[in-house]
């Protein structure tokens, strides 16, 4: 069955793959776009496994002042060459990282970037609230009330703003596929009158 290039080009402006790529998901899928979409954004996740151990040392900050101009944020956002900051996708992601962090309110980068204490204490409160529970139960527990805490606290944790079906780590890491470079968030600030 010969590929509809119509459909290629649909899931190309879609998933922002290249057109072998699209084709041969299509042709994969039986011409069902779902089916492709989901095959390209799991070998774009592979991809940007790969690129996450390469070096970002360009970049770009940007910066987000809300309506009103009671909540400010930065932003530094890295990535491999300025060739990549200048690129729309990735001033785009700035943005809504922006947007997201202001909407948000995250105290750190990432679960590594939580100070020990803090979630030392976290883990005693769960263990405490798991006292009762049947013992196979309490890790799960425990670990499910982890995932709450960082999912307050941790930028990469939190579900996206703009669409709550996927983490901001899931949005980024789709960008890293698209774009083809490693993107990291440096570190940010968020500014709020009266907070």
């Amino acid at each position: 069955m010969a590929t509809d290039i119509r459909a290629v080009d649909e899931l190309r402006k879609r998933t922002g793959a290249g057109l072998m790529d699209c084709k041969r998901a299509l042709d994969e899928s039986g011409g069902d776009m779902a089916g492709a979409v989901l095959a390209l954004k799991k070998k774009g996740l592979a991809g940007a496994e790969k690129r996450e151990d390469r070096l970002a040392l360009e970049g770009s900050v940007f910066s987000y002042i809300h309506t009103g101009g009671r909540i400010g944020v930065l932003l530094q956002l890295n990535c491999e060459t300025d060739f990549v900051a200048k690129n729309e996708l990735f001033q785009t992601l700035g943005r809504d990282l922006c947007l997201h962090i202001a909407a948000s309110n995250p105290c750190y980068v990432g679960v590594i970037n939580v100070p020990p204490a803090e979630t030392e204490r976290e883990m005693e409160v769960a263990r405490s609230q798991a006292q009762g529970r049947p013992p196979q139960a309490v890790g799960a527990f425990i670990e499910g009330k982890m995932a709450k805490f960082h999912a307050q606290v941790c930028l990469l944790s939190q579900p996206f703003v703009k669409d709550p079906s996927q983490t901001v780590e899931e949005l980024v890491r789709g960008h890293i596929a698209r774009i083809g470079e490693n993107i990291r968030i440096g570190r940010f600030a968020r500014f709020q009158v009266g907070g």
